[in-house]
């Protein structure tokens, strides 16, 4: 019965009910937001994977890492906010950590090496040509499995998962550094090997980036070639990624500065409402991606446009009121044109049909009685007929 009480005492929230309220409702926002702008971005890159450029391989990706923080922490951490206490166990408690350090190790990393990949296309052209979409491809393996390491380690007892210190969600046992050897050396290893190594990877890269694009830019503007296109392409990918790591890393330094105070520090100095707003913080690195991406970047926009053109106007078409219109519009279209291009030869309106040569005829007074008339085709010259002569010679009338 202790087991049980203390194993319940953990899960209750650390921060006051109202406080709790709006970190639910502010998670309610950011899963609409992350929902909705990652799956358009999904979307939009499958109606353009045929024109997908490698390094937007690496957008692609941080965007499907993105969602799927979004579709497992989200559910979870919503519900328990509003209930003031985790409602979903200790099992749940342990998937639930291993797949908010999944996804968001996995987003980290992929800014690492789209990273790199920029600073060998800008800084070093000719490596850079050769990368292709199959090399983007083993990389986005390779994310995958760097960020499965250190997710699977706490279920193998390296480190430990647990309940966040504001009690209502699941991560990293940050206190059990103090206490065991195996827990520090994995916190180690963690803080630099997914922190420290990759922010300077990040931060060297763009660095070196932003150093060729400043000296070669002069250069650049001189020549009128395709290179220029290229260069622009180059810049305006640099320009996305750092926006993307930029708001990433801004989300989720203040998490890993309070989880290095409680690892390293005295834990119970380290209020419960910090964490709180640091996971907040961390969760909303879901939407910079997609909003970046598709408000910035000209094809994806375009590509966007296009899409939700055509789905208006298959909604346009599919709505009841739409078929009166049509008619209406179509019926008044054929009159028009039955005005303009249909006339009797004595002025007066005639059926469809008949052409606008044989009607400027009778009017300049070429045909003098009020008979229908049509123009017959024979090789390159018209012959004007009566339409009781049609069935006459039928073989000529094209």
């Amino acid at each position: 019965m202790g087991n049980a009480s203390e194993a319940s005492d953990i899960f209750l929230s650390k921060i006051s009910k109202e406080h709790d309220i709006l970190i639910g409702s502010i998670y309610s926002v950011f899963c609409l937001l992350s929902l909705a702008g990652n799956c358009i971005l999904l979307l939009v890159a499958y109606h353009k994977r045929s024109m997908l450029k490698p390094a937007e391989f690496f957008i692609i990706n941080l965007s499907i890492s993105d969602l799927g923080m979004t579709l497992t922490l989200f559910p979870l951490a919503i519900p328990s906010s509003f209930s003031h206490r985790w409602l979903f166990g200790e099992i749940t408690c342990q998937l639930y950590a291993m797949c908010g350090v999944l996804f968001g190790l996995c987003s980290l990393t992929n800014l690492t090496a789209l990273s790199l990949v920029c600073c060998l296309k800008v800084c070093f052209p000719n490596h850079g040509s050769r990368f292709s979409s199959s090399h983007a491809r083993l990389l986005v393996v390779g994310v995958w499995c760097y960020a499965s390491v250190f997710a699977v380690g706490p279920l193998v007892q390296w480190g430990h998962y647990g309940p966040e210190p504001y009690g209502t969600a699941c991560c990293i046992d940050w206190q059990a550094p103090n206490h065991e050897l195996s827990s520090l050396s994995y916190i180690v290893c963690l803080f630099f090997f997914c922190y420290v190594l990759p922010c300077a990877t990040i931060i060297l890269s763009y660095t070196c980036i932003l150093m060729t694009v400043r000296g070669s830019r002069q250069a650049i503007q001189q020549h009128v070639s395709p290179q220029t296109k290229t260069a622009n392409a180059h810049s305006l990918i640099v320009k996305l990624s750092v926006a993307v790591c930029i708001g990433f890393l801004g989300a989720w330094s203040p998490y890993a500065i309070v989880a290095m105070w409680a690892a390293f520090g005295d834990a119970t100095w380290v209020p419960p409402d910090a964490f709180a707003i640091a996971a907040i913080l961390a969760k909303s690195s879901t939407i910079y991606n997609p909003v970046v991406y598709l408000l910035c970047k000209p094809n994806f926009r375009e590509c966007l446009y296009k899409d939700t053109s055509t789905l208006r106007q298959r909604i346009y078409r599919g709505s009841p009121q739409s078929e009166p219109r049509e008619r209406f519009g179509g019926t008044s279209q054929r009159h028009k044109d039955l005005s303009i291009s249909t006339r009797l030869s004595n002025g007066q309106q005639d059926s469809y049909g008949t052409c606008l040569h044989c009607a400027d005829d009778a009017e300049r007074g070429h045909v003098t009685t009020s008979q229908r008339t049509a123009c017959i085709l024979t090789g390159s010259t018209f012959t004007e007929v009566t339409v009781g002569q049609l069935s006459a010679a039928p073989a000529d009338l094209l």
